[in-house]
């Protein structure tokens, strides 16, 4: 009995319609990505274990995928070492590859790989598959795609500007409105920390201060007494718990909380720079708000963080998110490369406008035409027709055998095909075909020799 096929856990199969909603958002995406200048590149699904190894901290290197080595890899590996039973000093034995856990890493040792062929400042794309040994759960997957957009060898804080248009443009084209660009930048973090007196507990005091919205005011006192930060330090938070009005209005209040503090007001005046350029300029439909809470990628982001959420009233995590990092590439030993990126998430992207049925209707359309097939003869002059349909750009097809025309036509239901065309005995002589809308079930004819007045139609 043969075994019944399954899925590794964390996997997935995407049917038809899912493929071309899924592409409807890639290439939405592309385009943009390619309006503003950026690059396509792509990197290999897996590279040297050397290369991703130790760049991620210890929880990433545990969720990295290895590939065992080909061969006999096992005789490699001494005796002493193989009964020690110990993981990690086997596995250097047996693998020297792994697959890429994400595009960020692949990217920078590309940029220091290719450094002399690429002129800088270098605007990237890249829309490639990851994969993490990951808990599989609802919304986590151990394969799945990532979308970046990086620009490197600029400090110009025009490129945060250029990232948030390409957001709002990206969200538009999607008809997603009301897409909410939180900015915040880490300097104004570690600025707070300084006035508080608690810079050596930037990242106690920075994930905590994360919770704000969802502990609330005396949550993050709480978490924050736990972790070491005095009362008075603490209290000294209160106006940035209160902080009210635009963005340029709490930029000014978070001036006043970070006079003494330098580098606070480099990224305070950083921010005013980014947002007062957006204002000027406008977004189409997204909304651009300062959140001083927002601490998404401290330990690598050293400027602007940016996060993107969903339309108030979707339940949904951020759906896409980046930040300014000044020192991408010195993991492969080539420093001072600042850059600033940001990534879509694209499958919660996917999720969203499915639960606002923001997909264009027609996007489960295969085929536009489909031809009954009413035997040999009929078949071959809807074949001449289907050809030259394509020829035009149409998506056409014939059902390929003479099945009874009930089965014909729950195929053609069941794909949307909004037009079915007739080519019986009687049309074979008139030398026309009969179009059918399945819509509203209306029937009109055309000569066989001029498909153009059908092409008009559609």
């Amino acid at each position: 009995m043969a075994q019944k096929p399954s899925l590794p856990k964390g996997t997935r199969d995407f049917s038809p319609s899912e493929v071309a909603k899924r592409n409807y958002i890639f290439d939405t995406v592309k385009r943009h990505f390619e309006v503003f200048g950026f690059q396509p590149i792509e990197t290999p699904s897996f590279e040297s274990s050397e290369t991703l190894m130790g760049k991620y901290g210890d929880e990433g290197d545990r969720l990295i995928f290895k590939i065992l080595n080909s061969g006999d890899f096992i005789s490699k590996v001494d005796d002493v070492t193989y009964s020690s039973k110990n993981s990690s000093s086997i596995l250097p034995k047996i693998s020297d590859k792994a697959l890429r856990y994400d595009l960020t890493v692949p990217f920078a040792r590309y940029v220091v790989m290719h450094q002399n062929e690429i002129d800088f400042p270098f605007k990237r794309y890249q829309i490639q598959p990851v994969w993490r040994a990951d808990r599989p759960q609802k919304g986590r997957f151990r394969e799945f795609y990532q979308c970046d957009a990086d620009v490197v060898g600029s400090d110009s804080l025009l490129q945060e500007v250029e990232l948030i248009q390409l957001y709002d443009a990206v969200f538009a084209d999607l008809r997603l409105e009301g897409v909410n660009i939180k900015l915040n930048n880490r300097k104004i973090l570690a600025g707070i920390a300084e006035v508080i007196g608690a810079k050596h507990l930037l990242v106690d005091f920075t994930v905590a201060l994360d919770k704000l919205d969802k502990i609330g005011e005396e949550g993050v006192r709480k978490e924050m007494l736990a972790k070491g930060i005095s009362a008075q330090s603490i209290e000294k938070l209160t106006p940035l718990f209160h902080l009210t009005g635009g963005s340029l209005v709490q930029l000014e209040s978070l001036r006043l909380l970070l006079a003494d503090s330098e580098e606070g007001i480099k990224g305070v005046e950083e921010l005013v720079f980014v947002v007062q350029t957006i204002q000027k300029l406008g977004l189409k439909t997204s909304k651009l708000s300062v959140d001083v809470t927002l601490a998404r990628g401290l330990n690598y982001y050293t400027g602007a963080i940016l996060e993107v959420s969903a339309p108030e009233g979707v339940a949904m995590g951020a759906i896409g998110g980046g930040g300014r990092y000044d020192d991408l590439t010195g993991i492969f030993g080539m420093k001072d490369m600042s850059g600033v990126g940001i990534s879509f998430g694209l499958d919660r992207i996917y999720l969203v406008l499915e639960e606002l049925h923001l997909f264009p209707e027609a996007i489960d359309q295969s085929i536009q035409v489909l031809c009954v097939n009413f035997g040999d003869e009929e078949a071959m002059a809807a074949l001449q027709l289907v050809t030259q349909l394509r020829k035009s750009g149409v998506k056409a097809d014939l059902y390929p055998s003479a099945a009874k025309m009930q089965k014909q036509m729950k195929y053609a239901n069941n794909r949307n095909v909004p037009f079915v065309i007739l080519i019986g005995a009687q049309e074979l002589k008139d030398g026309s075909f009969v179009v059918k809308d399945m819509q509203n079930g209306k029937q009109s004819t055309y000569q066989l020799g001029k498909p153009e007045e059908f092409l008009e139609m559609l």
